[in-house]
């Protein structure tokens, strides 16, 4: 019996798919998180917070932010695939 590793192709990087999904993410990042912190803002404001809770608040807005936007770079790389068969 053979040891030798399976033939694999190689892989190259298709730069159109990736730099479209680094240039939506960095455009919906920067609403994503503008929104998190000014909503915690609002929200701390809207029910009497202290800077502290505001903070929190606005901590816990930017972890949902994040969550997000990982679930939208997963999402746009099925669409568009960043590696292909060389």
């Amino acid at each position: 019996m053979s040891l030798q590793p399976s033939p694999t192709g190689t892989r190259e990087i298709v730069w159109p798919s990736v730099v479209t999904v680094i240039s939506a993410a960095i455009l919906i990042g920067a609403e994503v998180f503008g929104a998190a912190f000014a909503g915690g803002w609002a929200l701390a404001i809207l029910f009497g917070l202290e800077d502290t809770g505001a903070h929190i608040l606005q901590a816990v807005l930017f972890a949902i932010g994040v969550f997000v936007m990982i679930a939208f770079v997963r999402a746009a790389q099925r669409v568009e695939p960043f590696t292909r068969r060389a």
